[in-house]
């Protein structure tokens, strides 16, 4: 199978690598912890008016905390593969929720394992093309985590739910409990393996919470019994979620690897329909380019270089994450495909202050998009019919004030340039940044998984959960 990922020449990987053991490795662990559907206002720091989170807050008043932080898309695949190559969802082809990751890219992952990292997931996944309520990924799935660098997973297809079934490398194993405590309590005993032989590791956590279908705990539930129960629902699930939050942070401190552990939360896009609302204030919800759909929260917690609580309004986004570790870490070059689309945060996390952004914030998504300019941003209401908005996000947090035909030199300018970024991503959709220059799986598979003769043997059992319950009725 034909891959562009670099290549290294072996001799110098195996002497970084030896060094690094033989002088004491310094560099830090690395955690992506990444929630599925919680909106920007859905935290306590931001005074939601029911739902408390105390991890959370504890995380953003030590940390570092962006108040303008972005998902890579309004949807969670797009959002993933964001992460994982630091590209925009459309150069990667996950145009759309269910889409797999070309295996092309060039992986987060794949870089810090080659660097001598011990790389787990746990959790969702949502980048091998199936679709539907998750379901465990075989051993033998073209996509699955381990082709694109992880060393261990224990992960699931989709959204998951309270007591799930999980593949452990491609065995299947149910647990008992929500699911986002089961996750972080399986990725500890990751971490600590890795921490017993001092290697360094890099983690990516995925919740499926609070996504659908939402099932909390009747104790995690009952502070929000004047909502409808969908809502008491939605809210629970956070709460479970936060309180893995303190496990993992908890967790870190009795391995004795907090302080150089460089642990980073945020969702996956933006908010859901649900009373109280979402998105705190913000326009749209999850699958719009407004506010609502993008903007997420964003925590960096490290205590060693982090002393202190730092808030910025400098907007960040998913696809800073590689460079800004790769940076860290000091990874080659060549680990990352270019063109990039994020920019490395470093400076400004080690000097505990941020200036204006030095490279606008790309969004490409369903024949929309956006252009995100520090505090202007240019909303793309049709790439094709070229029909744009133009927001100051400052004076207007809401959106609802179009400026496009009264600032038309600012407007015009950011046309431009989206424009031209637009061209290179239609190009890296054709495979063009590839070391192929063309597409060697041009037509991914996105299926649903009632429809793959693999899992038929599972239907059986498998209707007898809630989650699958819908989908396997008529089998």
């Amino acid at each position: 199978m034909l891959n562009s990922r670099p290549i290294f020449p072996l001799s110098l990987v195996v002497y970084l690598v030896s060094l690094c053991i033989a002088s004491g490795d310094t560099r830090p662990n690395v955690i992506l912890v990444m929630a599925d559907d919680q909106g920007w206002g859905q935290v306590g720091y931001y005074g939601h008016p029911v739902l408390k989170t105390p991890n959370l807050d504890a995380m953003a008043a030590n940390g570092l905390r962006f108040d303008r932080f972005y998902a890579g898309a309004p949807v969670c695949s797009p959002t993933r593969a964001a992460v994982l190559t630091g590209r925009s969802n459309d150069r990667t082809g996950v145009y759309q929720h269910g889409n797999a990751l070309r295996l092309q890219e060039r992986t987060l992952p794949r870089a810090l394992q080659e660097a001598g990292y011990a790389t787990g997931h746990f959790g969702k996944w949502h980048l091998n093309g199936v679709r539907g309520p998750g379901v465990p990924i075989l051993g033998a799935d073209k996509y699955h985590p381990g082709r694109y660098g992880y060393d261990q997973w224990l992960s699931v297809t989709n959204f998951f739910d309270m007591n799930p079934v999980l593949s452990r490398n491609g065995d299947f194993e149910e647990f008992r409990g929500d699911s986002s405590e089961v996750i972080v309590d399986e990725a500890l005993k990751f971490m600590a393996q890795q921490a017993k032989y001092d290697r360094p590791f890099f983690t990516t956590i995925w919740y499926g919470s609070p996504h659908s279908p939402m099932v909390a705990s009747d104790a995690d539930r009952k502070p929000f019994a004047d909502l409808k129960e969908s809502d008491q629902h939605h809210y629970g699930e956070l709460v479970a979620l936060d309180r893995s939050v303190g496990a993992l942070r908890k967790g870190l401190r009795e391995l004795g690897i907090a302080g150089n552990t460089l642990f980073w939360y945020c969702s996956d896009n933006g908010g859901l329909k649900v009373n109280p609302p979402s998105v705190g204030g913000l326009r749209g919800l999850k699958g719009t380019v407004y506010e609502g759909g993008l903007r997420v929260p964003g925590i960096i917690e490290w205590p060693d270089v982090i002393t202190r609580g730092v808030r910025t309004e400098m907007p960040a986004c998913v696809m800073d994450m590689f460079p800004t570790i790769a940076d860290i870490v000091g990874l080659p070059q060549e680990a990352q495909l270019q063109p990039a689309d994020g920019i490395s945060l470093r400076q400004g996390i080690e000097a505990g202050r941020f200036g204006k952004r030095s490279k606008p914030i790309p969004f490409r998504f369903q024949g929309k998009g956006a252009w995100l300019d520090n505090h202007l941003k240019l909303i793309v209401e049709d790439v094709a019919k070229r029909e744009y908005a133009l927001y100051d996000l400052k004076a207007d947090p809401d959106e609802s004030e179009n400026l496009f035909d009264d600032q038309t030199k600012i407007a015009k300018r950011m046309q431009r340039e989206f424009e031209k970024w637009n061209e290179g991503a239609v190009a890296s959709g054709e495979g063009k940044d590839y070391r192929e220059e063309r597409l060697t799986d041009s037509d991914p598979r996105r299926v649903f998984w009632t429809e793959m003769p693999e899992y038929e043997p599972y239907f059986k059992d498998w209707k007898k959960r809630p989650e699958y319950e819908g989908r396997l009725k008529d089998f």
